[in-house]
């Protein structure tokens, strides 16, 4: 049995189709205008007149939701918290870790590869930390923080079946040159995040994309362009921004934007256990997180991640930018597929994955569908 989608505006990722079908099982088999439409005896077909199509989200950046947390290490658990994520219109993830002891990342990391095995949602690893600045550590924890290590990063990577694809650290150490070659040699992004290092530095550094712009960062001054500066400056960068409004405001959004262009940025959640969940007290790193008005807070009144969910982050920056949907869907899915080589996601190709999303007119999530199989909303 096979699935069409027909009367639908679809966007690819690589065009747009004003009035499309898409037929697919596990893979894409078809996509096109309903000029080209055929019926087959195998079909079950679904009309979405006034329904829009994108491809699956892909969020590179995300701690947890839903009660749940990458850095328990408990594989059912993990496996439950991405079942709900792919309900935000996310099919495919990397499970981001923060700044703990040695063990408990390890613990981290041998849970996840167990929960990948199940679920192929799981994509990769985000390791950010421990190796930044206590300069900017934002909500992790200091006393674990520590230089680069090549060794713990390479014992880390075995526990996970090699499935760590970005590292976010401060470069400004004194080992960083060396640690960023082993990570490009074993496939792995070098991320600038939670860093203290002057645009001199970072000149000289091999990373390509920057964690959450603007936010844990030496910032943009007028005399010291800083991390954001850097990364606004250097086309070769990537940018994640955490689109809710609250972590950057949407005037600095739009900067961004009209500076990077939609190429060269990525949307993410950098969610915390507590989205989806009703609002008060939840924890983070062992810290307690106070939850109000849609922000995550420690009692410090720092941002503890965020409780965004991606189908409203995806709306905001189109709200916020102006951007519309097609270079919306750069920032959701084709960039990160790119970026970090993920060949079966990211657009809507023939023999490509299934994983796609349905908005009405409104953009609401109404449906998605991940390597073919149907979720409601």
């Amino acid at each position: 049995m096979k699935t069409v989608l027909k009367h639908a505006s679809i966007y690819t990722g690589d065009g747009h189709l004003e009035d499309g079908f898409i037929r697919f099982s596990k893979q894409i088999e078809e996509v096109a205008s309903m000029a080209d439409y055929q019926p087959q005896s195998d079909d079950e077909v679904y009309d979405l007149e006034g329904k829009t199509i994108v491809p699956g989200f892909i969020d590179v950046h995300s701690h947890g939701g839903y009660g749940f947390d990458a850095m328990d290490g408990d594989a059912a658990q993990i496996d439950e918290m991405v079942q709900h994520m792919v309900h935000e219109g996310i099919t495919s993830y990397f499970a981001t870790t923060m700044t703990q002891s040695p063990d408990n990342i390890a613990k981290a990391m041998s849970g996840i590869r167990q929960a990948a095995v199940k679920n192929p949602v799981i994509q990769g690893i985000h390791l950010e930390g421990p190796f930044i600045s206590p300069v900017f550590k934002g909500a992790q924890p200091e006393k674990y923080i520590q230089a680069p290590d090549i060794k713990l990063l390479a014992h880390w990577n075995e526990l996970s079946g090699n499935l760590v694809k970005m590292i976010t650290y401060a470069p400004e150490h004194e080992n960083s040159a060396e640690f960023e070659d082993y990570c490009l040699e074993h496939g792995i992004v070098p991320s600038v995040g939670h860093s203290n290092a002057l645009r001199e530095q970072l000149k000289h550094s091999k990373a390509s994309h920057v964690t959450h712009l603007y936010n844990a960062q030496r910032e943009f001054k007028h005399r010291q362009p800083g991390v954001t500066g850097h990364a606004l400056l250097e086309d070769n960068i990537y940018c994640e921004m955490i689109a809710d409004g609250f972590h950057v405001v949407p005037d600095m959004i739009r900067l961004a934007y009209e500076i990077k262009g939609p190429k060269k940025m990525e949307l993410v959640t950098d969610s915390m256990r507590a989205k989806g969940m009703p609002e008060g007290i939840s924890e983070l790193g062992g810290q307690k997180v106070i939850v109000k008005d849609k922000q995550a807070r420690l009692e410090t009144g720092n941002l503890a991640g965020s409780v965004l969910q991606f189908q409203d982050a995806f709306r905001n920056m189109i709200s916020f930018t102006s951007c519309g949907i097609e270079n919306a869907v750069l920032m959701s899915s084709v960039n990160q597929a790119r970026e970090f080589g993920l060949k079966q996601k990211g657009t809507l190709e023939i023999g490509k994955d299934a994983d796609l999303n349905i908005f009405d007119k409104k953009l609401n999530l109404k449906e998605t569908y991940s390597l073919g199989r149907r979720y409601n909303d």
